[in-house]
């Protein structure tokens, strides 16, 4: 964060300050939530949750560097104490990111989110200092903390944006307005939240609402190839940018192909040229992706060389998304276990189906959370989907959820031994283990309570019976 005094940090959050020796004082460090993180001239943020109460560890905070506590009580060391804690530490965000030169590019979507933020800023950090949030801190708590990284020599600044509920969007924005706004697709994650696809429009279009006009220097990238996403471009002031595979896309895909391996490759057409990519991710849904950050770096002046080399050689920056590990005995695993919904199982299933060519595969699924009503229908979808696919073998770890993924497989023709219920992470190991043979491939994929991530771990580290329940 850049360095403000406590003096400074009380008036911008309108907090009462208690125990304070020297006002003068600057935060220096990082802004933080967990006590183990303080380092010299940081500020702890103390948050009361349902089962930890961050006010407990104040003093902890303090005598590892923390140069004040944000709290809403006196915790009897240095403290700023106001009536709510996450207003006052979006307020601070506000402030310090409207001090700053930084341009502010902010990303909402049903599906991809975290993968696209990823590949922004590794594209915009090779133009300057870029920030961005580590995994996807996306919400009221997450984006501000992730602002208040930025420091003085910070240039781009890439925000991705999550919402439960129709305005969580419009509250983020308003925190730190982004100058592009982009929207990557309107699917089925949290419907049964909004109650349809169009809300979850109407709440993912909040984004280029906040944008300021064409004429300040807004910019909307919408996806060319998401009819409700298009749509959104009479929502918004600033000057609208298409991506997709649509013909009248500005930044488009063309001779979209998977490699043997099953990592995409395409012609990348933008206003100012034409180059070939070939990314070192899985999957062809990184397509869109990538276009959507192409679309991005084009606007704030990256060539289209530069461009395409910066997507050949992107990674992976965050955990457990389609991270593809191979063993010594030639067994690919996939552990794609952060999350899941409709849209990214059926990305997900399919990289797997191009990946797995010649060779068994594996595909190891449990629950897809908040689908609400359409969970049954969805959930059935994915299993027959897998049948589709040719995939060599299901299995479908949980409960209620994962046997309407068995039985959609078996209603659609996989019979025998090519689909199988299992009640949990284990016994999903145990069966692995058996069976596995050299040069197999296992996708594991489920929203995050499921933690199959367990199950991609123990293939890994060949782990003990046992071990791979504990949390």
């Amino acid at each position: 964060m850049i360095a403000l005094s406590l003096a400074e940090i009380t008036e911008i959050v309108g907090g009462q300050p208690y125990d304070i020796p020297d006002a003068a004082l600057k935060v220096t460090g990082p802004v933080v939530i967990d006590s183990r993180e303080v380092g010299p001239g940081s500020l702890f943020v103390a948050f009361a949750g349902e089962r930890v109460d961050g006010h407990d560890y104040a003093q902890r905070a303090v005598e590892s560097g923390a140069a004040a506590v944000l709290a809403t009580r006196q915790v009897g060391v240095p403290a700023i104490v106001v009536d709510d804690v996450v207003r006052a530490l979006g307020a601070l965000a506000s402030a310090v990111v409207e001090r700053l030169g930084a341009t502010t590019v902010a990303l909402t979507g049903s599906a991809g989110k975290t993968s696209t933020k990823d590949l922004i800023a590794q594209l915009l950090e090779r133009k300057g200092p870029t920030i961005w949030p580590a995994g996807n801190l996306n919400n009221e708590i997450g984006l501000p903390l992730t602002a208040l990284r930025a420091a003085e020599d910070t240039q781009h600044l890439v925000l991705e944006m999550g919402a439960r509920y129709i305005g969580d969007i419009r509250y983020l924005s308003s925190l730190v307005p982004p100058k592009i706004g982009l929207v990557l697709n309107v699917g089925t994650a949290h419907i049964g939240e909004f109650g349809g696809r169009e809300q979850i429009a109407e709440a993912k279009g909040e984004l280029v609402e906040s944008l300021p006009s064409a004429e300040a220097g807004g910019v909307a990238v919408l996806n060319a190839d998401d009819p409700l996403v298009r749509a959104m471009s009479v929502r918004t002031k600033a000057r609208t940018i298409l991506f997709g595979e649509a013909d009248d896309a500005d930044v488009r895909a063309e001779n979209v192909r998977l490699t043997q391996n099953g990592q995409p490759a395409f012609r990348l057409h933008t206003p100012t040229g034409c180059s070939d990519v070939t990314m070192r991710l899985y999957g062809e849904h990184h397509v869109s992706n990538a276009l959507a950050a192409a679309a991005v770096a084009h606007e704030l002046g990256m060539s289209v060389d530069e461009i395409a080399v910066a997507l050949s050689e992107a990674d992976t920056l965050s955990r457990w998304r389609m991270e593809v590990t191979e063993r010594p005995d030639g067994v690919t695993v996939v552990n794609d276990a952060y999350n899941a919904n409709p849209e990214s199982m059926r990305a997900a299933l399919r990289a797997l189906a191009a990946m797995g060519t010649g060779r068994r595969t594996w595909a190891v699924l449990g629950q897809m959370a908040e689908l609400g009503d359409d969970s049954l229908a969805e959930h059935d979808a994915v299993g027959r989907l897998v049948v589709r696919l040719n995939v060599s073998k299901l299995v479908a770890v949980g409960g209620r959820e994962a046997s309407w993924l068995q039985l959609g497989a078996y209603n659609e023709g996989s019979w025998g031994e090519e689909s199988v219920h299992v009640s949990d992470a284990q016994a999903a190991v145990d069966l692995l283990r058996s069976e596995l043979r050299p040069g197999d491939v296992v996708l594991v994929k489920a929203s995050r309570s499921v933690g199959l991530e367990r199950v991609a771990q123990a293939l890994l580290d060949h782990r003990t019976e046992g071990e791979v329940t504990g949390r």
